[in-house]
């Protein structure tokens, strides 16, 4: 349990009197607990005042006192997303104040790291979310609504007893959205960073913002390098296909990992770049900080670029010359991410790996090719056969009504016709919701037969075998091979 103080939206004294009315016994652990938290809040508010006034220290009235105010809250948000120098500041501070008044022994909530951090979060920093940030390993979202506070537990949004005073959520965002290079500002709306990948996304209220109560989202990435066993385990992918999947990873086709937002996508990416060759030169390209590749493959020739889609529009060529084996897109969020797929792909580049947020593979070649004409121009017919041609894979995935639970949803191999200009879809794999099993066919291209051969042809008729086994175990019933029915339309043009 959490609150921001006695006098703040979670009125701890009201809880305490209900639970007073049950036991005697409860009762006075209750007041040992109230007078513990009581304590802790005093303290943190004497400190909060001393480091204010310490600030404000000889500075007078006007602009000079607006410049330190706002250079104090530089360094609260610096130190808030994690800078060495910020946060030693404040826990300097904090230290001093404890120590000279004899305090440095005092309870405080468990769910931080030690006193002084309890102290620095409560007043400046994180506060009712601590718990979620330090012991909810597994829960990958938190939100501020108004004064409401919810985890992600268990696939669900689940709120919390504790809550935030609108000024001291002002206060957070205020200091977030100050002007820096980490921020990306859009009327009413901000998203930074943390030095440990947690993406804090802001949206304000009032007449300039996007949202009727201020909103703070923050969504922490947990590196999970599973291996496909373990994935079968939690459910996500089928344990009959692991020998396959364990093959495929290392043949060097070009794959995409489709689905709709927190599917499973960039976990089962991870997994499959954790099989590939650690020797050969890999290039990773995110628009959030998602994938740590320095410490899932630390010994591996990987360089890591971050930048988003303005940014990443001016380095394209350099990138595309920067004669990296691979490519990983890690969310090929817009056009200029998938863009860059493409030419690299055109030009050769195998074993590319992205992500892709779309509910429809079948689509997915035109979907892709249209959203990158719109941004560069060019022909819609010729992006979606550029696409076609040099996106082998693409595995889809999705969340179940449960949704803590993952499920790849379904295996298509993509195959283009150079004769007839025409592009079929082939489902290889399907998920098959009532039975919560998978079935298969058996059924690969001959331009693919020709790539394995160039690139690890032994890997491919693992996976050819494992396909013919399991597709005559358990036949997909009904119709595989979609035909994009556009493409003659526009052949027709």
């Amino acid at each position: 349990m959490m609150g921001t103080g006695p006098k703040r939206p979670f009125h701890l004294d009201e809880y305490i009197q209900e639970i007073q009315k049950k036991s005697t016994d409860t009762s006075r652990r209750t007041n040992v607990a109230f007078n513990r938290l009581e304590r802790f809040y005093e303290i943190c508010d004497a400190v909060k005042e001393v480091i204010k006034m310490e600030m404000l220290d000889g500075i007078g009235t006007g602009s000079a006192e607006a410049d330190q105010t706002n250079q104090f809250l530089y360094q609260q948000k610096r130190a808030i997303i994690g800078h060495t120098k910020e946060v030693n500041y404040f826990k300097t501070k904090i230290e001093e104040y404890l120590k000279k008044n004899n305090a440095s022994s005092e309870w405080f909530p468990d769910w931080f790291e030690d006193l002084k951090s309890a102290i620095f979060h409560e007043n400046w920093g994180l506060a009712g979310i601590m718990e979620w940030k330090i012991k909810m390993k597994e829960s990958t979202s938190c939100k501020i609504i108004g004064q409401r506070i919810y985890f992600l537990i268990d696939g669900k949004m689940i709120l919390q007893e504790q809550t935030i005073s609108k000024d001291r959520i002002n206060q957070l965002i205020t200091a977030l959205m100050l002007q820096t290079p980490e921020k990306r500002l859009d009327d009413g709306n901000a998203e930074v960073y943390m030095l440990d990948g947690t993406r804090i996304a802001i949206f304000v209220d009032g007449e300039d913002g996007l949202a009727k109560e201020s909103t703070i989202i923050f969504r922490k990435y947990i590196i999970e390098q599973f291996t496909f066993k373990e994935q079968s385990a939690r459910g996500t992918v089928p344990i009959e296909l692991v020998p396959a999947l364990e093959a495929w990873a290392l043949v060097g086709f070009n794959v995409g990992f489709i689905g709709p937002v927190r599917t499973g996508k960039t976990t089962f990416l991870e997994t499959w770049q954790s099989l590939e060759d650690g020797t050969l030169e890999g290039i990773q390209i995110e628009t959030d900080p998602e994938i740590a590749l320095h410490v899932l493959m630390p010994k591996a020739p990987i360089m890591q670029i971050v930048a988003d889609g303005v940014r990443l529009k001016k380095i394209i060529k350099r990138l595309l010359r920067a004669d990296g084996d691979y490519l990983i897109m890690a969310e090929a969020r817009d056009a200029v991410a998938m863009a860059i797929v493409v030419e690299a792909t055109n030009r050769g580049t195998r074993r590319v790996k992205f992500t892709y947020h779309t509910s429809d593979p079948i689509d997915f070649c035109y979907d892709a090719a249209n959203g990158i004409v719109q941004e560069f121009g060019g022909d819609v017919f010729a992006n979606t056969i550029k696409i076609a041609k040099n996106v082998h894979y693409l595995f889809e995935f999705i969340q179940l009504k449960d949704k803590s639970k993952k499920r790849l949803k379904g295996i298509y191999e993509i195959r283009y016709n150079h004769l007839t200009l025409l592009i079929t879809i082939h489902q290889i794999c399907k998920y098959n919701f009532r039975t919560d099993s998978w079935s298969y066919k058996y059924d690969f291209g001959s331009d693919k037969v020709g790539i394995a051969e160039m690139e690890n042809y032994e890997a491919f008729e693992v996976v050819q075998r494992e396909f013919k086994r399991l597709a005559a175990i358990s036949p997909i019933e009904g119709e595989t091979v979609t035909e994009l029915p556009y493409i003659k339309f526009m052949l027709n043009r």
